[in-house]
């Protein structure tokens, strides 16, 4: 049963990541109609939140909006010029941030609970240096036949033949380094608003000669999301995504759900190999940075159990 609110929670600062799954449609797809559908249920629960009293921050992904704007660069190349990699960051944090203001206002005034929603399109600092941009290795966008995959090659960019599906764009996943826009995400929250802030882990950015410069790179949105919930001074950081727990073991006979952990643990069982690094392991090592940093409460759940995973009754929970 789902969690339906208490005092427990009032004044609560509440950082949510949300996954793929509560952008697009359960077969993935990313239509408006489906991205608009998906982002509706998903404010349920974070409604629900808001209206037990707790301050909330939000963050989301962006790979399917990131997938579908590579697409239109690849297809109208010939006709308009392919935007930059910060760029598509920059135009999904908006889209994204505007469906999610209009849901949840929705799901709150439904609730007798009406805040102001806003969101604060963010960069993220990356270091110029970092290795990853050295060996870009983060797929990103579809498929595509070779021919188009040595199109785009001439145009600078890097792809990767991956079997007999074909070929991807990679790019550098770098560390990020630190919020740049978090001062304006806190000073919304402290007025009162429900924020959304860092989607898609932020628009990547550099110090290039001095100045702040876009870069081609995808940040982390579990890593990005931990760093803002210590700046926005968040009690409890809350992973939704489409599993109720993190797994030990995860394919093998001796796979068992991971419920209440500690960062010791997590850290014995990542180095292990336990956690998969495109998918668990990221938000693994998000929840035990947040703990291990001074957050009191950590979890990795499904959207549906958002509400019981703040409260620390569901999911995979980390207390400090």
């Amino acid at each position: 049963m789902s969690w339906n609110g208490g005092g427990e929670l009032d004044g609560e600062r509440i950082l949510i990541a949300l996954g793929g799954n509560a952008m697009t449609a359960p077969d993935g797809s990313a239509a408006p109609d489906a991205q608009a559908a998906a982002i509706e249920s998903a404010m349920g629960p974070v409604a629900d939140l808001v209206a037990a009293g707790a301050r909330v921050a939000l963050t989301h992904g962006n790979g399917p909006q990131v997938g579908n704007l590579l697409i239109k660069n690849q297809l109208a190349a010939g006709v308009v010029p392919p935007v930059p990699l910060d760029w598509c960051g920059a135009q999904t944090q908006a889209t994204v941030g505007v469906m999610i203001m209009n849901a949840l206002e929705r799901a709150l005034a439904a609730r007798g609970a009406g805040r102001p929603v806003s969101t604060v399109v963010t960069r993220t600092l990356v270091d110029a240096s970092d290795p990853g941009f050295a060996a870009p290795a983060k797929p990103i966008g579809r498929y595509f036949p070779e021919a188009d995959a040595r199109r785009a090659m001439a145009r600078g960019e890097v792809w990767r033949r991956f079997g007999e599906r074909g070929w991807r764009r990679v790019v550098a996943s770098p560390e990020p380094l630190e919020i740049l826009d978090a001062g304006a995400a806190a000073a919304l929250l402290d007025a009162g608003h429900v924020v959304v802030a860092a989607g898609g882990g932020g628009v990547p950015v550099a110090r290039v000669d001095g100045t702040l410069r876009g870069v081609e790179a995808v940040v982390d949105k579990d890593l990005a999301a931990q760093l803002l919930a210590r700046r926005l001074a968040a009690t409890v950081l809350v992973i939704a995504t489409d599993v109720e727990y993190a797994m030990a073991g995860f394919g093998t006979p001796a796979a068992r759900p991971l419920r209440r952990t500690t960062t010791g643990e997590l850290a014995e069982l990542a180095a292990a190999g336990h956690f998969a690094g495109g998918s668990m392991g990221p938000k693994v090592e998000a929840v035990r940075r947040f703990v291990a940093s001074g957050g009191r409460r950590a979890a990795i759940t499904s959207l549906a159990r958002l509400g019981d995973a703040a409260h620390g009754d569901a999911g995979t929970i980390i207390e400090a």
